[in-house]
């Protein structure tokens, strides 16, 4: 076995270590320990509530949209089969989009009314539809039937089958002038995504019915594109403007975007909060690294006889610096270990752990109200686990090199006169 890891093995695991100087290695080894854990915990919380909110904004808006500046969009279909053509589209769909205001017998409530076909909800792998026994999506949506959301439902007490008034700033005349217009619809399903604000705020129609609804008949508020991959959405965006440049020519107005150009604030937001939490958590592992730092030199002053008598009897100035350092290596190694497991564990299992805590406490941890999601999303990276192992063990190392230093620098005389 290397001398320098039997010197530093023996002097972490002695039983005659001075007690106080034992206890702050411990206090550095649970600390970085403790550090490493949160922020892999951290870490995944945040990637998957990023995940989960990125993709409910996806799905209600597509990778890609086209929007007219000046206004709404002609109808096509030669437009709409030739932008199927593109390599790498999954889905295209024309829509229309307005606000409306829903009149129950409880209350009235704002919403935000899309207009769209059957297979254009279908497509939409996070929305889930329940409809009456023997409906499908396209018969539910049939008759003036609407889509209305779970929360939207339970707020006004809506079930399958209920009567519902829709109102719209779009007026018709009457004998008395230009008044809103309204009319009623039937329930006749609930749709669940699992973000508060679009499950209450959000009523779906089909296509035709919304054009006649909100007067806007052979026009479309936007043409929504959804890619096979969620990572080429910028790339396809820059294809579909290609060809909308081409045959929307005598329409400037009329534009590709990127769906993080629509969100860019809350994508901006995301990614700062992220790295912000980062570097707050980041500061346990630094101030257990300091733990390191001060339980090492306490040691090195404790053990200045035996170093001097290593010294006499031959082992250099390099190895009595290497056993130091392996000493507060070990020590950010197995706190780095040992926080690694307790992180991805955790990370794994927040989910079952948050209702197991509240099914005991009573208490809701995680307020759908607050944080917009039904559940605590939690995605691991690997690249992150190894990212902020390598960061933990780095400096740990770092914290080291001071005490190795001053252990290599004690000279043999002065170590030799306290004997």
């Amino acid at each position: 076995m290397n001398i320098i890891f039997f010197i530093a093995k023996r002097y972490l695991i002695s039983k005659k270590r001075e007690g106080f100087v034992s206890m702050i290695t411990w206090f550095s080894f649970i600390g970085i320990a403790l550090g490493v854990a949160t922020l892999i915990v951290v870490m995944s919380v945040m990637n998957g509530f990023r995940q989960e909110l990125f993709g409910a904004l996806v799905n209600m808006k597509g990778h890609v949209s086209i929007h007219n500046a000046q206004g709404m969009i002609t109808e096509d279909a030669e437009k709409i089969a030739l932008f199927k053509s593109i390599p790498g589209v999954r889905l295209v769909f024309p829509m229309i989009e307005q606000q409306g205001v829903i009149l129950s017998k409880k209350e009235t409530q704002g919403v935000l009314v899309q207009g769209l076909d059957p297979e254009a909800i279908s497509g939409r792998p996070k929305i889930k539809v329940d409809v009456m026994q023997g409906d499908t999506l396209a018969t539910a949506l049939q008759n003036n039937g609407v889509l209305i959301g779970r929360r939207l439902a339970e707020k006004l007490n809506l079930k399958l089958n209920s009567p519902i008034t829709i109102m719209t700033a779009k007026s018709h005349s009457t004998a008395f002038g230009p008044i809103p217009k309204q009319k009623s619809f039937i329930v006749k399903g609930i749709f669940h995504i699992g973000m508060r604000d679009f499950d209450r705020g959000y009523i779906f129609m089909p296509l035709k019915t919304a054009q006649t609804f909100f007067n806007e008949e052979n026009n479309w508020s936007q043409i929504d594109f959804f890619s096979i991959n969620d990572d080429l959405s910028t790339h396809l965006a820059d294809i579909v403007q290609t060809v909308v440049a081409r045959e929307y020519k005598d329409q400037p107005s009329i534009m590709a975007y990127d769906w993080r150009h629509s969100d860019a604030s809350i994508f901006q937001a995301v990614k700062m909060e992220r790295n912000v939490m980062f570097l707050i958590l980041m500061l346990i592992i630094i101030i257990a690294s300091f733990n390191i730092v001060s339980g090492l030199v306490m040691f090195v002053k404790d053990k200045t006889k035996d170093i001097a008598i290593l010294r006499t009897i031959g082992l250099s100035k390099a190895k009595t610096i290497g056993i130091f350092l392996t000493m507060g290596s070990m020590t950010g190694i197995m706190g780095t270990l040992l926080g690694n497991i307790a992180g991805v564990s955790f990370a794994l299992n927040i989910e079952k752990i948050r209702q197991f805590l509240q099914s005991l406490t009573g208490f809701q941890f995680f307020s759908e109200e607050i944080y917009f999601l039904s559940t605590l999303p939690a995605t691991l990276k690997w690249e992150d686990v190894i990212n902020i192992s390598t960061i933990s063990i780095v400096i740990s190392i770092l914290a080291t090199l001071y005490p190795a230093w001053k252990a290599g620098s004690l000279k043999i005389v002065d170590g030799l006169k306290s004997l």
